[in-house]
């Protein structure tokens, strides 16, 4: 893929930020980022409950990754808890058709993350038959999350968030150039997986400040609904940086003069 993209190469007269709105709408960026936050709450959490209630050294993983996730603590921590928390005997309660099902959706929600990822390199759809590559980058998001749990439970302070980052990096690095099939070099999607890290810590802090009361105010007005609310609001706002960092790095290559850049696909 040596061949130069149809638009031309912004110039220094375009802003930065003007650029990065531009290619965010094309994406159709906060679309995405919607998607992303129901698939994760649809599709993704059941099957990370399930997964979490089979370890018997991490029960409730889900809750816990998102409490870590969010930044919470106290009151607002365990109102979450008590909404995503496992049942009891969720495992033996959930049949082969149903493991299966949650599997697939699961594989689905990897291939949604893909289509973005080709859509910001500009590059064709890969076929079919690479979805195998959705299911471990899938089992591979599995493992991320319980390392975060993991980290969370044996590690705290600055030394615990260094490690944090260093795996977040290390993983969206990854999980770009695997989902792609290696069809952008390792140097390119570097810039996009640390703009991602950054974008999530951020997201981090504003949660801390935001939805840490947020969540006991609905919590009371609505009950669970209230709760949910507010965490697929955060879902969105981490489908917006996934994409959104992914998007920056790209730009930023492109900036730079480093990118070989891909032709669009075509629409329709």
């Amino acid at each position: 893929m040596n061949t130069r993209e149809s638009r031309p190469r912004p110039t220094g007269n375009v802003s930065w930020a003007v650029e990065l709105y531009r290619r965010g709408k094309d994406l159709e960026l906060m679309h995405r980022a919607m998607g992303f936050a129901t698939l994760v709450l649809v599709t993704l959490a059941p099957l990370l409950i399930v997964v979490a209630a089979a370890d018997p050294l991490i029960g409730g993983g889900f809750a816990l990754w998102l409490v870590d996730g969010m930044d919470l603590s106290g009151r607002s921590a365990e109102v979450l808890s008590q909404v995503f928390s496992p049942p009891r005997k969720v495992v033996g309660g959930t049949s082969v058709l149903g493991g299966v099902l949650l599997a697939v959706f699961g594989v689905a929600f990897g291939g949604s993350v893909q289509n973005a990822y080709e859509r910001v390199w500009r590059l064709p759809s890969g076929p079919w038959h690479r979805i195998w590559r959705q299911a471990v980058w899938l089992c591979a998001l599995i493992g991320y999350l319980y390392a975060q749990v993991q980290t969370r439970a044996e590690l705290a302070g600055t030394y615990r968030m260094l490690i944090s980052v260093a795996i977040g990096v290390l993983f969206f690095w990854w999980g770009q150039h695997f989902l792609l099939g290696h069809q952008v070099r390792w140097r390119l999607l570097l810039p996009g997986a640390v703009a991602t890290m950054i974008g999530l810590v951020g997201l981090r802090a504003f949660s801390f400040l935001v939805f840490t009361p947020l969540i006991v105010t609905n919590a009371v007005s609505y009950g669970a609904i209230g709760t949910i609310l507010v965490v697929e609001s955060w879902l969105i706002g981490a489908g917006f940086v996934v994409y959104g960092g992914a998007l920056a790095g790209h730009l930023l290559c492109d900036r730079a003069g480093h990118l070989l850049e891909h032709p669009e696909p075509p629409r329709g």
